[in-house]
C-alpha cells in the first residue's frame, strides 16, 4: 500500500527534485535507516477489491448476450454466453471530450484539496492524525498495523453501506464522500510505509543474491495486471459518470474472480522478500488480510445484487488463479489474448514503468513529510 494502488531493473540516475514542491521547509532530517536500498517497486497503490467495485451496467460483450441459461454452452470461439460484463473495454466513439475535461478538473481540485486539507503540515490535519496513531505505541510495526486496520475498516465499512447511502444522497454524492474519506487514509498509510520500511527488525537479507531483484521486479510488474476491472472506469471512479456496481466476467476475471486480492498478495510477497524486516511483514499481513475479507464480502454483495446470475458466474470462475481453467469450468475462447490487448492494459503497462522510474521522486516527496 497502497491498486491490488497498487518493477524494472534499476538504472542509475542523477539526483532528481521532489515530485511535488510543497510549501513547507525541507529540513526534515533523514534517518540513517532511510538510506537503505529501495525496493524495486515501492508504489502507492489505491486498492479497489471486488468488495468495493463500481456498479453494473449490463452490456453485450463481443456479440454474447447478457443473462444466459446458466449453462456453459461454449463453442470454443466466444467463451459461451456471458452473464456478466466484458471488462477493460474502451471505445473511442463512446467518449465525450467534455467528460474528460470535467475529469481533469475534478482531479486537479482533489489533489489540491488533499494537499491543503491533509498533507501540508501547516494547513492539513494529516500530521496530527499520524501523531495520534503513533502515540498508541513507539513500535513502527504497531503503528503500521493500526494505519492499515483503520483504512480497512473505513473502506470496507463504507462499501457495505453503499447501497443505503446511495439511496439517501445519490450515487455520485456517495462516491465523492467515499473517496474523500478513504483517499487521505490511504495516502497516510503509504507514506508511513515508505518512510519507515527499513526501521523494523531485520529478519533476512537477500538483496545481494543474484536473481532476487529480477524476481521482485517481475512479480511486482505482473501484480499490476491484476487490477479489478472497475478501476479502469475512471469516469465512474471520479463520479463524472454515475457510479455502478459491475459484475465482470471476461479478461482477468477468467483467471481469478478476485484479481485485486491476487495482485495484492503478489506485490506483498515480493516486497516482503526484498525488504525482509518486521515492518514489511506486518504491512503485508494487514493488506492481505484486508483483501481476503474483500473476497468474502465481494462475493456476498454480488450474490445479493445479482442472485442467480452471480451463481452462474461463480460456478465457472475461481478465487484461486487458473483453478477454474484447469478443472474445465472456465473454457477460454480461442482469441482470449485479445481481451488484454486493450487500451486500459496498455495504459497500465506505461504507468507501471513510469512509476518504477519515478521512485526517487516519490520517495523524496515522502521524506519531506514528518510522518
Amino acid at each position: 500500500m497502497a491498486s491490488h494502488l497498487h518493477l524494472l531493473l534499476r538504472l542509475p540516475a542523477p539526483p532528481t527534485p521532489p515530485l511535488l514542491r510543497l510549501p513547507w521547509p525541507r529540513t526534515v532530517p533523514l534517518p540513517p535507516s532511510r538510506a537503505a536500498p529501495a525496493a524495486p517497486l515501492l508504489r502507492a497503490r489505491l486498492f479497489f477489491s471486488s468488495a468495493y467495485a463500481s456498479a453494473v451496467r449490463p452490456a453485450r460483450a463481443r456479440g454474447s448476450s447478457i443473462g444466459g441459461t446458466g449453462e456453459d454452452d461454449s463453442d470454443g470461439e466466444d467463451g459461451g454466453t456471458l452473464v456478466g460484463e466484458d471488462s477493460a473495454t474502451f471505445r473511442l466513439g463512446d467518449q465525450r471530450v467534455a467528460s474528460w475535461v470535467y475529469f481533469g478538473g475534478i482531479l486537479a481540485v482533489v489533489l489540491w484539496g488533499l494537499n491543503v486539507l491533509w498533507i501540508d503540515p501547516a494547513t492539513g490535519v494529516g500530521t496530527r492524525f499520524l501523531e495520534a496513531v503513533a502515540a498508541v505505541s513507539h513500535s513502527h510495526e504497531v503503528t503500521m498495523l493500526l494505519l492499515t486496520i483503520i483504512f480497512a475498516i473505513v473502506h470496507s465499512g463504507m462499501a457495505n453501506l453503499r447501497e443505503t447511502g446511495e439511496k439517501i444522497i445519490g450515487e455520485r454524492a456517495y462516491r465523492v464522500m467515499f473517496a474523500g474519506i478513504s483517499l487521505p487514509l490511504a495516502v497516510s498509510t503509504v507514506v508511513y510505509f515508505i518512510n519507515h520500511r527499513y526501521d523494523g527488525i531485520q529478519l533476512w537479507q537477500v538483496q545481494g543474491i543474484s536473481g532476487i531483484h529480477e524476481l521482485v521486479w517481475l512479480s511486482s510488474f505482473i501484480s499490476f495486471f491484476f487490477l479489478y476491472p472497475s478501476t479502469f472506469n475512471l469516469l465512474e471512479v471520479a463520479a463524472v459518470d454515475k457510479p455502478k456496481f459491475h459484475m465482470w466476467e471476461t479478461g482477468i476475471m477468467r483467471i481469478t474472480r478476485h484479481p485485486q486480492m491476487v495482485g495484492q498478495v503478489i506485490w506483498c510477497l515480493a516486497h516482503t522478500l526484498w525488504i525482509g524486516n518486521s515492518v514489511a511483514v506486518v504491512a503485508s499481513i494487514g493488506l492481505i488480510g484486508h483483501h481476503l475479507f474483500g473476497v468474502w464480502n465481494g462475493d456476498r454483495r454480488l450474490a445479493s445484487r445479482y442472485g442467480e446470475a452471480f451463481k452462474v458466474l461463480k460456478k465457472r470462475t475461481s478465487v484461486m488463479p487458473f483453478a477454474a481453467i484447469i478443472d474445465g469450468r472456465q473454457k477460454l475462447p480461442k482469441d482470449y489474448h485479445k481481451e488484454f490487448i486493450r487500451l486500459p492494459y496498455l495504459t497500465i503497462t506505461a504507468l507501471t514503468l513510469g512509476a518504477y522510474f519515478a521512485h526517487p521522486l516519490m520517495q523524496a516527496s515522502s521524506y519531506q513529510l514528518p510522518w
